[in-house]
């Protein structure tokens, strides 16, 4: 690590002996020693302000290792070379106003403050200002990015747009000022006038990056029919310069927002010689911005030439066609007949048929008429028809008759037949041979002497009707049979009475 001091480095540090309490002691000879006494806090003070007194600001070269950035913003690093090590820290302020972006492995020089850190009994540098060391660390920074960014997909030729023949607006983001913007207008006017809107940006610096980034972007975010018209294509342009000048176009947002534009970009940074990594992201590169006005839009006299030509081959192809055809036409009409001589034939076909026509309408109504007549004489008179068909319903009225009587009179006989068997069967014959009917209550016959029970009311019905009665529970003696010449029977005074 090489340190470069302002002045000369003092190698101990001067203490108010004055302001502190001192005490004797016996050294190993037996002679005194006087030693002020001091709290951590007084010496890590004191020894802050000699370092800082002493060194001021310094710049000191070396290796970014392990960078931070923390939550508040603030940048915690180390500077390290092959044989030492210092703390770096960057505040918030300081670090957004950055030209470059600091990582690991990046070789710079830095210029601040060396300051203590009482906490932790170290020094450090309060870092104001960050440059690359040298070109070649820049080159091995931008080679990193570069593969880092291939990777990615941004540099990619599938992702590339065509450029459009003749843009109507084009959108320059360069500087207002400088020759870069009036070579390209002046291009632009001798080529092919179009118009021109420019986003005026810084191209250089440490702001310039995010101006370049943020012109990409507002282009694209433009309504097409807005009151500042989309542009058709964009030019991204500067002039030549070192490394360090171009550097801006190096960064990653820009190459980002180049890689996203959905509006076709020429960039055009430089010199023929100057390569950035917007040059691999944009849709096509231009070797200058004088370059990317040839490439915008084509030589309007060119066009106006090839217009007319193009008119003039145009003109004379027709020519040449209108003259074919009037050719054929002529051949066509001289292989054509006359007029009149298709009209006459056409005259004698229509007379042929029209007398043809003639004899064939009174021919068909000739032999329709005769068909007519041979179809009237083979039908029957309507009254004839009306008679046969009186004689027919009458013969089948009497039929009909005949059939209905035979029915009923058997419908008849199978009728009594069944009343007779009806009769026989009913229990009213069963009645008038003596039996009587018994009926509980209820009305339900009663056909058994279990189902009934002393003092139960019964219904007994005989042929000539009905009559109440009560079990009593004593059986009737059977009565016997009558004899032809009847006795007069003596009264049973086993007998009960059923009313």
């Amino acid at each position: 690590m090489r340190l470069v001091l302002p002045g000369l480095l003092v190698s101990y540090i001067l203490l108010d002996m004055s302001e502190h309490q001192t005490h004797t002691e016996l050294d190993e000879n037996g002679g005194e020693t006087a030693s002020a006494v001091y709290s951590v806090s007084e010496i890590s003070s004191l020894i802050r302000q000699v370092v800082e007194d002493e060194f001021g600001y310094v710049r000191i070269q070396g290796e970014i290792s392990g960078f931070m950035r923390a939550a508040s913003g603030h940048l915690y690093f180390s500077l390290k070379d092959e044989d030492a090590l210092i703390e770096s820290v960057c505040w918030r302020g300081t670090a957004s106003k950055l030209t470059i972006k600091p990582e690991d492995g990046l070789e710079v020089i830095v210029t601040g403050r060396i300051t203590t850190y009482g906490p932790r009994s170290k020094y450090q540098i309060v870092v104001e200002q960050m440059e690359v060391a040298g070109e070649g660390a820049l080159l091995k920074l931008l080679e990193d990015r570069k593969k880092k960014l291939a990777a990615e997909g941004l540099f990619d030729e599938s992702v590339k747009q065509e450029l459009p023949y003749l843009p109507t607006v084009i959108g320059v983001v360069t500087s207002p000022t400088g020759a870069v913007i009036r070579d390209i207008l002046h291009r632009l006017e001798d080529r092919f006038p179009v118009r021109v809107i420019v986003w005026p940006v810084a191209v250089q610096g440490e702001t310039a990056a995010a101006q370049i980034a943020d012109a990409i972007q507002g282009f694209n975010d433009l309504d097409v029919d807005g009151p500042v018209p989309r542009p058709d294509l964009l030019i991204v342009a500067r002039g030549g310069g070192s490394i360090e000048d171009l550097w801006a176009f190096n960064e990653e947002v820009v190459v980002r927002a180049t890689s996203t534009s959905e509006i076709p970009l020429i960039s055009a940074v430089g010199h023929e010689t100057d390569t950035t990594l917007i040059d691999y992201a944009s849709d096509l590169r231009a070797p200058t911005p004088t370059a990317a006005a040839e490439l915008a839009v084509p030589v309007k006299s060119e066009l106006v030439a090839d217009l007319a030509d193009e008119a003039a081959r145009l003109v004379r192809a027709a020519s040449r066609i209108r003259l074919d055809r009037q050719t054929r036409l002529t051949g066509l009409v001289r292989a054509l007949p006359k007029p009149r001589t298709l009209l006459g034939l056409a005259a004698q076909r229509l007379d042929d048929w029209s007398a043809r026509l003639d004899g064939s309408l009174k021919g068909g109504v000739e032999y329709r008429r005769r068909r007519l007549g041979e179809a009237t004489g083979g039908l029957l008179s309507p009254r004839l028809r009306l008679g046969y068909a009186a004689t027919n319903l009458a013969s089948q009225w009497h039929q009909l008759s005949r059939a209905g009587k035979s029915q009923l009179r058997a419908r008849s006989a199978k009728l009594s037949q069944l009343a007779r068997l009806m009769d026989g069967l009913s229990y009213q014959r069963v009645l008038d041979r003596g039996f009587a009917l018994v009926t509980g209550t209820d009305g339900h016959t009663v056909t058994r002497a279990a189902k009934l029970k002393v003092g139960d009311d019964v219904s007994l019905t005989f042929s000539d009707g009905a009559l109440g009665a009560r079990i009593s529970g004593k059986s009737a003696p059977a009565q016997k049979a009558k004899s032809k010449n009847p006795k007069k029977a003596k009264k049973d005074s086993r007998q009960g009475e059923l009313l």
